[in-house]
């Protein structure tokens, strides 16, 4: 029988119990991330975990969230460089609220990782002790992380440097009705977006991206026509599939391209024998289906 029981207001000291338990691994999935929340992971991470574990954390590193304080950038910084074998992942449009010890138990729940969830908020969720599920959920959590990016301590660190400007500009600006600090704040966050794209692609083409996402999609969904592929794509990859921006970055264009990119991301794939194509449907050719 699967073991879960709701949460609801106080499931922090679950959140906690949780955080307490893992020994190998422990995996934290929130689109808002504030000192409060990396505070109560600090202090309760268990010695195995600092030492020899893992600690995974997955979140939505966008200029949008840091403005109005929901992610604090410094605070990631602090964890990524605080514990040796943490890893920071930044996975656009993230709006999961996932924690989880040893894909042996997680708590599933509206609630982030902030003091407003902890403490003011109408939260609820449900813990799992179930390890076929829970498994199930940590292989979910681990298909976001594939198309990804993950950040290293160093590029964490100047990104959170990034941030620091994107929020004092944008604070300024609404302090004063001034086009100057209007234009710095849109520099801001133009320079903090191109960074983010930096890190999503490492050096590499922006169509290897989307190779993946296809894969994930034909993988969950199975077969899919080209338009609502490319519909998928561009939700679950915000970031490179603006249609309102063609954007330059180390002399490669993004934005408004993107649609050719997911076709070439298509053709590669197909020609590598992972996906095949019907003439109106694509999907996932045998052993490409099983690896998925």
């Amino acid at each position: 029988m699967v073991a879960i029981r709701p949460l609801h207001r106080g499931w922090r000291h679950a959140l906690i119990e949780l955080i307490d338990s893992a020994q190998r691994e422990l995996v934290i999935a929130a689109p808002y991330i504030t000192a409060d929340g990396t505070k109560v992971v600090s202090d309760h991470l268990s010695a195995s975990v600092r030492q020899q574990g893992r600690l995974e954390v997955v979140t939505d590193l966008s200029p949008g969230h840091l403005c109005d304080g929901s992610l604090d950038a410094d605070a990631l910084a602090g964890l990524a460089t605080g514990y040796e074998r943490c890893s920071i992942w930044h996975v656009p449009a993230l709006h999961a609220k996932v924690y989880i010890a040893d894909s042996e138990r997680a708590i599933v729940t509206s609630g982030n990782l902030t003091a407003g969830a902890f403490y003011r908020n109408a939260e609820y969720g449900v813990e799992i002790k179930d390890s076929g599920l829970v498994g199930q959920i940590r292989a979910d959590i681990a298909d976001f992380q594939s198309i990804g990016a993950c950040v290293t301590p160093d590029s964490m660190r100047q990104y959170a440097d990034a941030a620091r400007v994107v929020k004092e500009t944008f604070a300024r600006q609404r302090a004063k009705v001034d086009p100057t600090l209007k234009r710095a704040f849109k520099d801001a966050v133009r320079s903090a977006e191109t960074e983010l794209i930096r890190l999503r692609l490492a050096g590499g083409a922006m169509h290897t991206v989307f190779a993946k996402t296809i894969m994930l999609l034909l993988a969950r969904r199975g077969p899919l026509p080209t338009t609502e592929i490319h519909t998928l794509v561009q939700q679950l990859n915000p970031d490179l599939c603006d249609d309102s921006i063609d954007r330059v970055i180390d002399g490669k264009r993004f934005g408004k391209k993107w649609k050719h990119a997911v076709r070439t991301a298509q053709q590669q794939l197909k020609k590598r024998g992972l996906v095949k194509y019907d003439g109106r449907l694509w999907s996932l050719v045998g052993s490409a289906e099983s690896e998925a």
